[in-house]
């Protein structure tokens, strides 16, 4: 019996060696500690034995049985603990599928990339107005024809959503002395029907400086610059003569067809260029009524919309893309 004992524990130890996963290790459970396994067998076989013997046989086939339970918890802990904590370093990392800018963002950034390099600051205001920022202060008194082009949600009588961003531009400079120099980004609401071309709901980039000295020359210049930085060096631009109530002499950007090089296509109409904003001196009237001289000083301002130029740029000819959150569209950028 001792010699059966000897044997088995060698067997055990041989095979305990040769253990290299969990699988194998629950083949040895099941051979030596299963109930059917060798340890129980011995169990019978001590059956016949002297009782002195039988209690001698007893406790070693206990112990034998104890230490290799025990062995077996530790080795499945080891496998345990080796899954969940060692790292391959040599591994390749796991990159996570995240999201990215949306065209609008994209060109917003650009945009205030541009004139925050030009010495502009970011003002911001509410999107609630007052009558009076979004129509008086800027020249167009409550019977002005002008106001008939902005298509306004009225809250109540004097309250609405404002228009466009110029209502920021007022409230700065009521508040600010010159020299002022900033960009009003927004979100802006009109009542509009929902086409390819139009949106209720757009943004608009407006830029303002008003100091003493400040020129049609230096604003024209800018513009330039503008271009460039956007559409590239080899666009043309030109500024056509227009009319604002809130800038005086007014004036119109246009550039070159990104799409046919100013050839003439269906986007630009043939005619080979792009309407891309508005802009002007600052009307004088504007500057009295927020308290700021117009024989000291003077100032240009420039507003378009956001969509328009991320149109041009991306060449997309349907703003409703903008809004649709169509993941095949917005995978593109």
């Amino acid at each position: 019996m001792e010699k059966q004992l000897k044997i088995l524990k060698d067997e055990i130890q041989t095979s305990l060696a040769q253990v290299k996963d969990k699988d194998t290790l629950e083949a040895i459970r099941i051979k030596y500690l299963g109930r059917k396994g060798k340890i129980n067998s011995l169990f019978k076989e001590i059956a016949g034995l002297p009782l002195e013997q039988k209690k001698i046989f007893g406790n070693n086939i206990n112990m034998l049985k104890n230490e290799l339970s025990q062995e077996l918890n530790s080795r499945l802990n080891s496998f345990k603990t080796k899954t969940t904590t060692e790292i391959d370093l040599l591994l390749p990392g796991k990159v996570p599928h995240i999201g990215h800018l949306h065209p609008l963002s994209k060109t917003f950034n650009e945009l205030i990339t541009f004139f925050t390099n030009f010495g502009f600051s970011v003002a911001t205001g509410p999107e609630v107005e007052y009558d009076w920022y979004n129509f008086e202060a800027l020249n167009m008194a409550k019977d002005h024809p002008a106001r008939d082009m902005f298509s306004s949600f009225y809250i109540k009588k004097d309250l609405l959503l404002r228009s466009h961003t110029s209502p920021t531009q007022i409230r700065v400079m009521e508040k600010q002395k010159p020299p002022i120099k900033i960009i009003c980004p927004g979100r802006c609401y009109r009542y509009d029907a929902f086409d390819a071309s139009h949106a209720p709901v757009f943004h608009q980039i407006e830029a303002l400086y008003v100091d003493e000295g400040v020129c049609f020359g230096e604003l024209k210049w800018l513009l330039g610059e503008f271009v460039k930085f956007l559409f590239g060096p080899k666009t043309k631009y030109e500024l056509r003569p227009s009319f604002f109530p809130f800038t005086e002499p007014s004036g119109e950007l246009a550039i070159s067809c990104t799409i046919c090089d100013g050839a003439g296509c269906a986007v630009c109409g043939k005619t080979g260029w792009l309407e891309l904003g508005g802009c002007g001196m600052v009307h004088p009237q504007v500057l009295k009524n927020v308290k700021i001289s117009p024989k000291k000083y003077s100032g240009y301002a420039l507003g378009m919309g956001v969509e328009r130029i991320a149109m041009i740029k991306y060449v997309i000819d349907d703003i409703r893309v903008f809004f649709n959150n169509d993941i095949r569209f917005l995978e593109q950028f």
